[in-house]
């Protein structure tokens, strides 16, 4: 019997009704709320004794990462603003319940020590470190150059660049060789919204930063670095500002797929590039568009 699921109607096509939070916002008073695989994915031992960090661990992406690699047989450290405590625990259940370590560090990256205490937390938490996730990411709406100020502009470069410059400079000194680092980037690296023009960049820039950091540490470390590009995908960062209201209530309809991603749909993928099946992939974007093309 065929077990195959046609792609544009594994997940319903959403259309959220009038919402909205103030940033960073909870995944659990979103509505729908988000699918991070909660109830489905199911681990082969794919990262049995591994060690993870992921930043913006407490929802979305980042939460469907951390519970698949928990099921996969990893211990994982999830970093997240302080806010955002209710997400996290739930996260934090999930992968006690999977049967391994859960290290919670609440913090704002956007802050040069927060970062370095970070790792060290993680890596005294979980007793080690060889795989980091950068996704933690400010999104924020504006309409247009002229209406982002200053101390949105810095604060979304803070949070998406600095942040993962800084996790990962301080991360690589516990890194052994076979380790993996995962750079959260997004189709707004190659077709940017003009209502999203900082977020944008910030995702360019770590698109490049992976594939830079990728012919440093590979030669010198024997860590592998990649990307995994996003499309449209459903998590609280849209109705928490990240989109204007119009697009939030068709989210993703316009894709090619005609309908928003999931965060669950993301998640085989941080576990392929972290595990060994992908030992001889580095330097690499993974697209996951919902079929836009990326160059």
């Amino acid at each position: 019997m065929s077990h195959l699921i046609d792609p544009r109607s594994k997940y319903p096509v959403i259309s959220p009704p009038d919402q909205l939070q103030q940033h960073p916002g909870l995944e659990i008073k979103a509505d729908p709320v988000p699918d991070l695989g909660m109830d489905t994915y199911t681990g082969s031992g794919k990262l049995e004794g591994r060690k993870a960090l992921i930043t913006g661990g407490d929802s979305g992406i980042g939460a469907a990462a951390a519970i698949a690699y928990a099921r996969e047989g990893a211990d994982v450290a999830i970093a997240y603003l302080p806010e955002e405590q209710e997400d996290a625990d739930r996260i934090i259940a999930a992968i006690e319940d999977a049967g391994r370590t859960a290290v919670a560090i609440p913090g704002d990256l956007q802050d040069l020590q927060t970062c370095i205490d970070t790792v060290t937390a993680a890596v005294e938490g979980l007793g080690g470190l060889d795989i980091l996730v950068n996704n933690a990411s400010r999104q924020i709406w504006h309409d247009g150059i002229l209406e982002i100020s200053d101390e949105d502009f810095d604060a979304t470069m803070k949070t998406n660049i600095y942040s993962a410059f800084r996790v990962t400079k301080e991360a690589v000194k516990h890194m052994p060789p076979g380790s993996s680092i995962i750079f959260t980037s997004s189709v707004q690296a190659y077709d940017p919204s003009p209502t999203l023009l900082d977020y944008a960049m910030t995702k360019s820039a770590m698109n490049n930063l992976a594939k830079g950091l990728s012919m440093d540490l590979l030669d010198k470390k024997g860590i592998r670095v990649n990307a995994v590009a996003p499309g449209p995908i459903w998590t609280v960062l849209q109705p928490s500002h990240g989109q204007p209201p119009e697009k939030v209530q068709k989210f993703g309809q316009s894709s090619e797929m005609g309908r928003a991603g999931q965060p669950a749909e993301l998640a085989g993928t941080y576990v392929f590039l972290a595990s060994e099946d992908a030992s001889y992939i580095s330097g690499a974007t993974f697209s996951v568009t919902g079929g836009a093309l990326t160059p």
